[in-house]
């Protein structure tokens, strides 16, 4: 059992948790994953590592109630402890030698996009956020990325919070005014890691994107989080998470994530009259 050290609300459906778990926050990287299942009869859940602490031996994920799972981890104390924390998993994040990257975040992607700012910052690179919301009350770690970004642009779809428009604007509009990126890290909803790898494409920029398709054992084994890159088949678990936007093929993981989407709908209902006390 891994006990929770401290859990906080960021949004209405979005989550921190700090766990207790010695061993993986003595090898954790940003870019990695841990397998977290709420309790005995509860899912396996892929979430990205958001921070981790060596000296307390703690590890920080983020995530956003979407499904049954979730809503179990959601419902979760400060005190209380999670079944299994596997990890980590996946490769880290590749931050060596690269001196100016834009890294674009989008809703509950930043959560992602964070420990990869963080670490490419903590490795002298010069770092420019550009995170996305639809509004000002989904925002997340605003304080946080602009701890590690030389150059944060606040992006919403209402205009709430920053500029009102897309991410993809917004970068089009450094890149033409001038920036020369070695690298772009985009992380976020399906399409819009699509429309970013397709924006990069016409400069030549290489962009690097975090997959998280549906995922069961994350070693694998399972085939579940099977992606086409480059016309091969990949596993996000051991090949990515991070791939080559532009090898990705988005419309194939766009069609696959919602392959269940009836069914989780049902559950994550079911799950929510449990906790309403109806049965």
């Amino acid at each position: 059992m891994y006990r929770i050290v401290k859990k906080r609300d960021l949004n209405p459906t979005v989550s921190l948790m700090e766990v207790e778990a010695p061993m993986a926050a003595r090898r954790a990287k940003a870019g990695q994953f841990v397998i977290v299942i709420p309790d005995e009869k509860g899912e396996r859940i892929p979430l990205t590592i958001a921070d981790y602490d060596r000296e307390r031996g703690t590890v920080t994920v983020i995530f956003q109630v979407v499904g049954t799972s979730t809503l179990k981890l959601q419902h979760l104390k400060e005190g209380e402890s999670v079944y299994a924390f596997v990890g980590p998993l996946g490769r880290p994040t590749h931050t060596e030698g690269l001196k100016n990257v834009a890294v674009i975040g989008g809703g509950v992607g930043n959560a992602i996009a964070y420990p990869v700012a963080k670490a490419l910052h903590e490795a002298g690179t010069r770092v420019t956020t550009i995170a996305g919301f639809r509004s000002q009350d989904l925002v997340i770690l605003e304080n946080e990325f602009a701890a590690v970004s030389d150059n944060f642009v606040r992006m919403s779809d209402d205009g709430t919070w920053g500029t009102k428009g897309l991410v993809t604007d917004a970068l089009r509009a450094l890149i033409e005014n001038g920036e020369k990126f070695d690298e772009v890290i985009a992380i976020g909803p399906l399409v819009m890691m699509k429309f970013v790898s397709l924006l990069t494409k016409e400069y030549g920029i290489k962009t690097v994107v975090s997959m998280n398709p549906i995922m069961i054992d994350g070693t694998g084994m399972c085939g579940g989080c099977r992606l086409t890159v480059g016309g091969e088949s990949k596993f996000a678990c051991v090949d990515g998470p991070e791939f080559d936007g532009h090898l990705v093929d988005f419309d194939e993981a766009i069609a696959r994530s919602a392959m269940y989407r009836e069914q989780e709908r049902h559950s994550y209902e079911a799950t929510c009259n449990l906790f309403k006390g109806v049965e």
